[in-house]
């Protein structure tokens, strides 16, 4: 029956090898079990934002699962879903923030209502096939600046969780002097780990850099208090935020969380506000370029494309679009195929078996609720997984046209104004605003979409409606 539904036998493949795939493709991106429900929730932000903690993880795992099998059953592809990373932060930093600027009492509902909103038009323009108008709307500079602003704001977020990098009134920010802080140690010992394995080429080294922090971060808790006070450098760190709020779990297997508190909680009203619909925008157009870079670089290392396009590429993208629908509608951020699917395609993953499989494990994910509550109460434990996911989308710089200045320039607004005004918004704005001014003064109007300036033209609302 497998062979008929998935037609194992002329992909060279077979169950065995689709499910040992699908595990390790669930190894790779299960980082995101722990993380997601801590950015959303705003534990890892030290800022709440009103979403249940436990709420969430049932949303993503649920959305993870639902998505990913519909990617597996119906575009028959060996590739995994579940929210970005990127796009939680924008949801937390740019949309929350925006919802709470216009007044919305519960501004996480508003942003719900925007992710459900882009996902629909997202699976709009899928079944229209219109959606490579948005791609090319902007250059491929601009494309790979806003994955590296987003990858530097992300990592820079994790040396700010593993507490390495502190708050400085003089200078803003600074390498934490209690260097060697149990905050600290816990933090380091999980990016050593994972970065030494992802240089071997382990799969799933993020998940076993955040297990290792996990370790450390017990064997801390349970040392620590015996330790002389003499042993410690000052009494800060030995009442450190280790100390202080890291509680183990008492428990590994449970029930799953409800999810009532944040499921059809989205308010689509306050979403299509006028405040709101540039976070509609941006939500789109991340989910279109995540989406499309992901799946055709999957599809070439699966031989998924015929004549350089991908076969059955409308069902994959209304997987992505359903997936995005489904889980505003539960109570998490923005769904998307995930890039890490390729490590389950060199494992030997062929088909949708290998998705399927996945969708099965994020299922089973949800009854170890008590684990993921335990090492998403804690950022240390998580932040190694945030700079390592950084420094993989910081590599596409090198695909940024630095030699035309009239790339360069908006690429570098966008890419540094991302982090430093703490906002992914604010700084693709600056970049995609900049951008068709700076081309038509430089004679190169042509190169300019009228979606680019149509684009511009309602960035720059934007700015003025939230800043005026």
């Amino acid at each position: 029956m497998l062979n008929r539904i998935f037609a194992l036998e002329s992909h060279g493949t077979s169950p065995r090898t689709e499910i040992l795939a699908g595990v390790t493709t669930f190894l790779t991106m299960s980082y995101i079990i722990f993380v997601q429900p801590a950015v959303l929730s705003g534990v890892m932000l030290d800022s709440p934002t009103g979403m249940d903690f436990g709420a969430v993880t049932t949303a993503t795992c649920l959305a993870a699962a639902l998505a990913t099998a519909i990617m597996g059953l119906y575009a028959r592809y060996p590739v995994a879903l579940a929210p970005g990373m990127g796009e939680n932060f924008v949801f937390v930093l740019t949309a929350i923030p925006i919802a709470a600027a216009a007044g919305f009492a519960n501004p996480w509902q508003a942003a719900l209502g925007a992710t459900f909103i882009a996902g629909v038009l997202f699976l709009v323009l899928s079944l229209l096939g219109v959606r490579e108008k948005i791609i090319d709307a902007a250059s491929s500079s601009m494309k790979n600046a806003i994955a590296v602003g987003i990858g530097l704001f992300i990592a820079f977020l994790g040396l700010r969780n593993g507490q390495l990098i502190v708050s400085d009134p003089g200078s803003f920010v600074k390498l934490n002097p209690a260097i060697l802080s149990p905050d600290v140690l816990v933090f380091l010992v999980g990016l050593i780990v994972a970065a030494v394995l992802s240089a071997r080429r382990v799969r799933g080294a993020l998940l076993w850099g955040i297990l290792t922090s996990l370790l450390a971060a017990l064997v801390l808790k349970w040392s620590l208090p015996l330790l002389p006070l003499a042993v410690l450098e000052t009494d800060s760190v030995r009442e450190s935020l280790l100390v202080a709020s890291f509680t183990p779990t008492t428990a590994v297997i449970s029930a799953p969380p409800a999810i009532g508190p944040t499921f059809l909680q989205l308010n689509l009203a306050q979403a299509l506000s006028a405040a709101m619909i540039p976070v509609i925008v941006i939500f789109l157009f991340m989910d279109v370029f995540d989406t499309t870079g992901t799946l055709i670089g999957v599809g070439e290392q699966a031989g998924l494309l015929v004549d350089g396009r991908l076969v059955r590429s409308r069902q994959a993208m209304v997987s992505d679009a359903v997936g995005t629908v489904a889980g505003a509608a539960m109570g998490t951020s923005t769904v998307t195929s995930f890039i890490e699917s390729a490590a389950g395609v060199e494992q030997g993953g062929r088909t949708g078996l290998t998705a399927v499989t996945v969708a099965v494990l994020f299922v089973a994910a949800l009854f170890f609720y008590p684990v993921i509550a335990m090492v998403g109460s804690y950022p240390p434990i998580t932040a190694a997984a945030l700079v390592l996911v950084g420094t993989l989308m910081a590599r596409n710089v090198t695909k940024i046209a630095w030699s035309d200045s009239s790339e360069a320039v908006p690429a570098f607004l966008t890419l540094l104004g991302i982090p430093l005004t703490n906002s992914v918004a604010d700084g693709l704005a600056l970049g995609l605003v900049a951008y068709p001014v700076i081309k038509a003064l430089s004679g190169r109007r042509h190169q300019v979409s009228w979606t680019m300036w149509a684009l511009a033209a309602l960035l720059l609302g934007y700015f003025v409606i939230r800043y005026s």
